[in-house]
């Protein structure tokens, strides 16, 4: 394996940080690029990794928007790891402009300092998001048994009236979800989605006009020890994990049994590694995640038995617009092309997880601060009582 300058945007994050401790193992070099967001680090971000004395790392603090820094950043690179974004389906609703900037515009930059400078990067990687596809796959038994379907977002009226899950839009009959592949077609629920599919455009047609190899990894819900405990607007396990550690109310939104495909971190940044480092040509989009489907419920529950909780969840019946009702991956394109196999179980990883935020300090609570806002601008249902 050839040694790489590898520029890591949002190295510092939860998923960046690790990534940058495995490229050095490898032997790579490294450089990190991070503006250290107080949502997700806190007032006084915590800088200090195992890593950041390291011989081989570069560490820089600026915005990825900001040309003059991404310049800097992208001084003697010869691939790039675009992990820098602003993520979480609520707050993109009502701050577009910023989401549009961070995630769309910053990508932007970067491909233009690279191609129009001619800087010799012959590896492109950025994590877009599972997202993109909006309600995912499903099979509808009268319409469509043996092809997937891809419904549209769910409609306000049937959330309010309990209505969960997604129908047939040609015949109304109820549907099962199948493992969602990389041809599902694009259909973003909310602005976070649109601009990860936005940034996935941008790599896919610059990056091919300019014959720099790249990939798109759509990562599935990143859990995992390290991951930030102080942003109340992303993340079921950081927030249902501070609020069962403060002995508070354990939420659960619509009836509790909408599922996601969690992947732990770990498989994560494998899957990460193994697109900087493998041969390929071209473009592609991969899946990442656990192949497997959990409720919310069924991580709640763990995780209060894990942490010696002693509540029971609370069906709210809450909805947020953007949301979607399940999603589990189809993995197949992801082990042929680099060979994505994950590692971590949900048993494992969760008490993994568990066992790293029972050692933390007690973070404050904010989830009841970030849903009133939500609720008030109208993206966010009330409770029921």
């Amino acid at each position: 394996m050839r040694q790489k300058r590898i520029l890591v945007t949002g190295g510092f994050g939860f998923i960046g940080a690790r990534l940058t401790a495995r490229l050095l193992e490898n032997g790579h070099h490294v450089t990190v690029l991070d503006n250290l967001s107080p949502q997700i680090h806190g007032i006084l971000p915590a800088t200090s990794f195992a890593w950041t004395d390291h011989p081989s790392v570069k560490l820089l603090r600026g915005n990825a928007t900001n040309p003059r820094a991404i310049d800097e950043a992208l001084d003697g690179v010869d691939a790039v790891a675009h992990l820098a974004a602003e993520t979480g389906t609520g707050q993109s609703m009502y701050e577009i402009a910023r989401y549009s900037e961070v995630n769309v515009q910053a990508t932007a930059i970067l491909l233009d300092r690279i191609i129009n400078a001619k800087l010799p990067v012959t590896r492109f990687v950025v994590a877009s998001s599972r997202s993109i596809y909006g309600e995912g796959s499903y099979l509808c038994a009268h319409c469509t048994p043996k092809a997937p379907i891809t419904p549209a977002a769910r409609l306000q009226a049937d959330l309010a009236a309990g209505r969960w899950e997604p129908i047939c839009p040609n015949c109304g009959s109820a549907l099962t979800m199948v493992p969602t592949a990389e041809t599902a077609p694009m259909r973003p629920s909310s602005v976070y989605a649109a601009t990860k599919a936005a940034q996935e455009d941008l790599v896919r047609i610059a990056c091919l006009a300019a014959g720099i190899p790249a990939i798109a990894l759509r990562f599935q819900n990143v859990y995992g020890e390290g991951q930030s405990l102080k942003n109340p607007y992303t993340g079921v396990m950081s927030i249902l994990s501070t609020r069962i550690r403060r002995g508070l109310t354990v939420p659960l939104y619509e009836d509790g049994e909408e599922s996601r495909d969690f992947v732990h971190v770990d498989d994560a940044v494998a899957a990460l590694a193994a697109a900087l480092e493998r041969d390929f040509s071209g473009f592609a989009a991969l899946n990442i995640g656990s192949a497997v489907a959990t409720s919310v419920r069924c991580i709640a529950e763990i995780l209060i038995k894990a942490l010696d909780g002693a509540q029971k969840p609370v069906v709210t019946r809450q909805f947020r617009l953007g949301d979607i009702r399940h999603c589990v991956a189809d993995i197949g394109q992801a082990q042929r092309v680099i060979g994505f196999a994950p590692k971590v179980t949900i048993e494992d990883g969760l008490r993994r997880y568990a066992a790293w935020v029972a050692a933390q300090p007690l973070p404050p609570d904010d989830l009841d601060r970030a849903t009133a806002e939500l609720t008030a601008r109208g993206f966010m249902s009330k409770a029921e009582t």
